[in-house]
């Protein structure tokens, strides 16, 4: 998200200022795959061990080059930032080389981000499972370091997207958190009450009809005069753009339901350490 100065924790956690900040991403998400499925599949930096002997560990090429840019990354203090997460543990991470920057404190606990709610491993799992072999051609062509490079850009923009989930949680229990409290006081808390709350279906259906004309358009190509060519989904795959199915699934099975994980995990855990007055008085609201 971005922090702008002089804007408070209402106007940042707003849903349209949300939804703006998601709509962005989409965007990034899919010139990523796009660029990602240029290269072939290139399995072996995927599996254990394969590159023992060059990088003296028994961990992929793809943890390793993670590792290595995000060493780099934490350095420049990209992990205390409140929507970013490492795939790597913070605790192997080096510290920031320059001073913290004061953001607002927007999430009830800010430590709620490292590392209680953090899917990475399963975005990881997801991505190098089904994504990767969706999108690519079933091939080694050599281009390690050209995948990987992508691969880490494609795993960065999607756990933004996903851990984005905490903040649509936020906005909506403090719209009205007198709906969110009983069930998340219930023994033990109500999670599928919660996720009811806070699932849209519409939007949900609305979500996945942009993602496919997007990536339509994004995997397209230009005639001479710059007018876009009407390409089928099958022509876009076998140019080797992109497979919009594969897009679009990724969102309806992986990233849509990985998000809603992490919006109730974070609710069910959103009155801890609250004072019961304060409970007491959302509750009054209604």
């Amino acid at each position: 998200m971005n922090f702008t100065s002089g804007e408070d924790a209402s106007q940042l956690l707003s849903l349209d200022r949300i939804r703006g900040q998601l709509i962005r991403l989409e965007d990034t998400i899919i010139f990523s795959l796009i660029e990602r499925a240029q290269f072939g599949l290139n399995e072996k930096i995927y599996q254990a061990g394969a590159f023992k002997d060059e990088l003296d560990s028994q961990g992929s090429w793809l943890e390793w080059f993670l590792y290595e840019i995000e060493s780099f990354h934490a350095k420049a203090r990209r992990y205390t930032s409140p929507d970013e997460h490492s795939f790597t543990p913070l605790e192997k991470l080096p510290k920031p080389v320059i001073g913290l920057q004061a953001y607002p404190t927007l999430l009830h606990d800010p430590a709620a981000r490292h590392p209680s709610v953090n899917v990475n491993s399963k975005i990881l799992d997801f991505y190098v499972k089904h994504i990767v072999p969706g999108i690519t051609p079933p091939l080694d062509d050599g281009n390690y370091g050209s995948a990987a490079t992508r691969d880490v850009e494609v795993l960065q923009a999607l756990s933004r997207r996903i851990h984005f989930g905490m903040f649509v949680s936020e906005s909506k229990f403090l719209s009205a958190p007198q709906d969110f409290i009983p069930h998340i006081l219930s023994n033990p808390p109500n999670t599928e009450a919660l996720a009811g709350l806070i699932t849209k279906p519409e939007v949900e259906a609305k979500l996945l009809i942009r993602l496919r004309n997007k990536a339509r358009v994004y995997g397209g190509e230009m005639n001479a005069d710059g007018t876009v060519m009407e390409l089928s989904d099958a022509e876009l795959k076998a140019r080797g753009k992109i497979d919009i199915e594969q897009v679009v699934g990724m969102y309806r099975d992986w990233v849509i339901p990985l998000t809603k994980d992490v919006e109730v995990d974070y609710l069910i855990h959103r009155l801890d350490g609250v004072p019961r007055s304060q409970i007491d008085a959302w509750l009054g609201q209604s």
